[in-house]
């Protein structure tokens, strides 16, 4: 049961933002948003220690440099096994991005459904709750906010 625990909550034995640190520098003049859509994740909610399953879609728009788009998974994952909620994870995700990768902007949005909210309490099977944290260029462009939210949710 330790073990299982241990997994479950690994996200305090990590840094996300290390994930972030290994960089390509050659970006063959790629100007465009980088977005990786349907990071599944599973986190438990800190009020009630009951799972939050959901999916992230986070997305940067590069200066110089890129990541491997495996890091952005881990950077979620990272956030996500740990006790939380929703709208912090949210922010986390898309701080950490913008402070080490420092892009034009970030975008992060997360679709889940609270078993907290699912299986007790008021009892509503299915529903989901949807944050963002909108960074730079795609909270202030609206053409970039604009072409980060279709894309996210096409």
């Amino acid at each position: 049961m330790a073990r299982s625990y241990r997994e479950l909550f690994a996200g305090y034995e990590v840094d996300p933002r290390e994930y972030l640190e290994r960089t390509f520098q050659e970006v063959g003049g790629y100007d465009e948003l980088v977005i990786l859509k349907d990071i599944r994740f599973v986190s438990f909610c800190e009020h009630h220690m009951l799972p939050v399953v959901g999916k992230a879609h986070v997305a940067y728009l590069p200066t110089d440099r890129v990541v491997g788009i495996s890091k952005l998974a881990r950077v979620v994952r990272g956030f996500a096994r740990r006790l939380q909620i929703q709208e912090k994870m949210t922010a986390d995700i898309a701080r950490t991005i913008h402070e080490v990768l420092r892009p034009e902007g970030v975008g992060v949005i997360i679709e889940a459904e609270h078993s907290c909210m699912t299986m007790r309490g008021v009892d509503v099977p299915g529903a989901s709750l949807i944050t963002s944290h909108l960074i730079g260029v795609v909270r202030d462009d609206p053409r970039t906010r604009e072409e980060f939210m279709r894309l996210a949710r096409g």
